[in-house]
């Protein structure tokens, strides 16, 4: 996708105003939990002070009704000082004049941090004249949040109506590869989908059905697949609503030539705690139990569907992995994806998180950052921040 990024710009001595995902997980006390969020920006903002600009950052935290003082951003201004080693200077607001001479008193690589943007319900809203207040503090500005970029806020396509706008490098770098998935992807193209709900994944599998060779399904959402195909599912998890619309898919894949491959064996419980009983099924599963992960022989037959692919999309755990009885599937999969000769790219916050408990994540071409925004990508929607930004 032919966008400016942050290096096709001369930043040197301009207030370079950057949005970022710093919706960081917290616990009761406001301590941050999980700091991936604000270090996945550093390649950006590095490039900004080394370059000799003035970096002016944005972010929202989570669902505040007003301006909520738990919700304040001191704690990230706190930690981003620890990790970039130099002051962050924290603002009470967002917007207004005390915001604003601030700004214009920085010097080359200072840092300001302004405070929690959804403190106002405009910036949700995209409201013009918000945007045009946030506008008023950079020079350039930067979209560095692929997480946000489903989102037409203020901060991500309003800003962009009064400032030369770029991709920052985590945002180009998935632009690269998700945009090469879509345009020009190796053959065979694989997607391994998983997760609970058919419902969550239909469009993506339609606009996939015009990109894929294969599908490789398992989680939750298999068992209406298999139900479909008019298989004893026992208590397995089901969309009666979809049974039909998994139907339609399954008939639209085979007129397409695009192979599905359903899970062939099951590991079940009849109850998951400790206390149930666990077994795997071949083919159809006993009334009373429910699947819980994929068995060792659709291991095998996935991995053999995987061996010769030279592009991978993953989205969607093959079992319940956060259980240690129930993660073999996902397990296996995930160091079968690693060991590959080919693009893989897995998104959604199970698959990556099962991708790091894993140790597997580092071994992948690309982890996208992006939960909603990666999902509505595959369902081949257009991302507002994304088409938002200043054409080359």
């Amino acid at each position: 996708m032919d966008k400016l990024t942050i290096k096709d710009m001369d930043i040197a001595d301009k207030r370079v105003l950057t949005r970022v995902d710093y919706n960081v997980p917290m616990d009761e006390k406001g301590n941050i939990t999980d700091d991936n969020r604000i270090r996945s920006t550093l390649p950006t903002l590095n490039y900004i002070l080394n370059n000799k600009g003035k970096l002016v950052l944005m972010t929202h935290l989570g669902r505040p009704k007003g301006k909520d003082a738990k919700l304040k951003v001191d704690n990230i201004a706190r930690r981003l000082e620890e990790i970039l080693k130099r002051p962050v200077k924290k603002m009470d607001d967002c917007i207004g004049e005390t915001v604003e001479k601030s700004v214009s008193k920085m010097k080359e690589g200072e840092v300001i941090l302004l405070e929690n943007l959804r403190f106002y319900p405009e910036e949700e809203a995209n409201n013009n004249n918000f945007s045009k207040k946030l506008a008023f503090l950079g020079d350039l500005y930067i979209n560095d949040a692929f997480a946000c970029s489903h989102r037409a806020h203020a901060s991500i396509v309003g800003v962009t109506r009064y400032l030369k706008s770029g991709a920052g490098l985590l945002l180009a770098k998935e632009i690269e590869y998700l945009y090469k998935l879509k345009e020009s992807p190796h053959k065979p193209y694989v997607a391994i989908l998983g997760g609970a709900k058919v419902s969550d994944k239909i469009t993506v599998i339609e606009n996939l059905l015009n990109m894929v060779d294969i599908f490789l399904v398992g989680g939750g959402m298999a068992y209406t697949f298999l139900k479909a195909q008019g298989k004893n599912i026992g208590s397995s998890k089901l969309e009666k609503d979809y049974i039909e619309v998994a139907s339609k898919l399954l008939a639209s894949a085979r007129a397409k030539k695009v192979e599905i491959v359903l899970p062939v064996d099951h590991l079940v419980t009849d109850h998951i705690d400790s206390k149930g009983r666990i077994k795997i099924e071949k083919g159809e599963i006993s009334e009373g139990f429910s699947g819980v992960d994929i068995g060792p022989e659709t291991i095998k037959l996935f991995s053999s569907k995987l061996q010769d692919a030279r592009t991978v999309i993953w989205n969607g755990p093959l079992g319940i992995f956060e259980n240690d009885k129930f993660s073999e599937g996902t397990r296996s999969v995930a160091h079968i994806l690693s060991s590959l000769n080919a693009t893989t790219v897995i998104g959604g916050g199970e698959t990556v998180a099962a991708a790091d408990k894993f140790a597997v994540a580092h071994k992948m071409s690309h982890i996208s950052t992006g939960g909603g925004a990666f999902l509505e990508f595959m369902e081949g929607k257009e991302l507002p921040g994304i088409a938002a930004l200043t054409n080359k």
